[in-house]
């Protein structure tokens, strides 16, 4: 048995390389902000340390982005509009204080890293370069003919349209933007609020528990059974359905708006996207069926 030889290295068009620095820019970005926002904060406490902290963690997210785009992954488009659109509400939620006027510093931040997001986005879907880079699925270790080799493997699944892993993504955030708001509450228990215990022990069980459901789902997802998309709407509202009155009663208006904000925009996504899906599914069955076609087969949307 013997190995295939690595394949030549093809320079990437000048949209992809644009692409990579703009997200590594993106990344280094989102902790200058974040680090502004915390240093000219007036309140200092345990829930803006929280909150802070995950939003830096949306810099690594940009770092696993450029892994993605540099593979030429087919997953790049939706994880990065879900970043982006999750990183302009985690840095907005915290520049505004809770009485006063923002500062001006975290305002030009807040700013700057919104127009670097919107360009990320712009160039995901609109730079033809870029889609016609993003088309490959993951590698792996494939055996042919006696020979091993290190090359792209073909999902077995039939293809899934882009609005599908769009949906997929965005249901992956329901988990941090309710464990987020929860570990936030959690500091009001060490204030004497004991009476507030069971709430967040609930609101952390919860937490993992959408967790579970949503990667039970995706699996089924990516392989476009129909119920699998109403049991992700059905997990979409519940999810919402316990996360905002949690965050109305034990974070108040404040809360709400910082972290109930940010979920419902994913959730609205993850619905509007499986939306979509759906009738793009209808239009590709109504025209296979009008050329005579099996009305199963579903073409990649990216």
């Amino acid at each position: 048995m013997r190995t295939a030889a690595e394949p030549v290295e093809v320079r990437r068009p000048s949209a992809v390389r644009a692409l990579t620095t703009l997200l590594a820019v993106t990344a280094a970005a989102t902790v200058v902000v974040e680090l502004l926002n915390y240093w000219y904060a007036p309140e200092q406490g345990s829930g803006l340390a929280v909150r802070t902290g995950w939003a830096m963690l949306r810099s690594f997210g940009f770092l696993v982005l450029i892994g993605h785009v540099g593979r030429g992954r087919v997953v790049a488009k939706p994880f990065g509009l879900i970043l982006a659109i999750t990183t302009v509400f985690a840095v907005g939620r915290l520049v505004v204080p809770r009485s006063g006027v923002p500062p001006l510093p975290g305002l030009l931040g807040f700013g700057v890293l919104t127009a670097l997001c919107v360009a990320v986005v712009v160039l995901l879907y609109r730079s033809d370069a870029v889609g016609d880079h993003l088309v490959r699925h993951r590698k792996g270790l494939v055996v042919s003919g006696g020979v091993i080799s290190w090359r792209e493997v073909t999902p077995k699944r039939p293809p899934v349209t882009g609005w599908l892993l769009t949906a997929r993504v965005a249901a992956f955030t329901y988990s941090p933007l309710m464990l987020v708001p929860a570990l936030v509450a959690g500091g009001s228990i060490l204030d004497g609020r004991l009476s507030a215990v069971p709430a967040v022990l609930f609101w952390i069980a919860a937490g993992i528990a959408v967790s579970h459901l949503v990667l039970f789902c995706a699996a089924f997802l990516v392989r476009d059974r129909p119920w699998a998309r109403k049991f992700l709407v059905l997990i979409t509202l519940g999810t919402v359905a316990t996360d905002l009155p949690l965050c109305w009663w034990l974070l108040h208006l404040d809360g709400l708006i910082r972290d109930g904000a940010p979920l419902l925009a994913a959730a609205l996504l993850t619905l509007f996207s499986l939306h979509r899906a759906t009738r793009a599914t209808r239009v590709d069955q109504g025209v296979s069926v009008r050329k005579g076609r099996n009305p199963d087969a579903n073409s990649l949307v990216t």
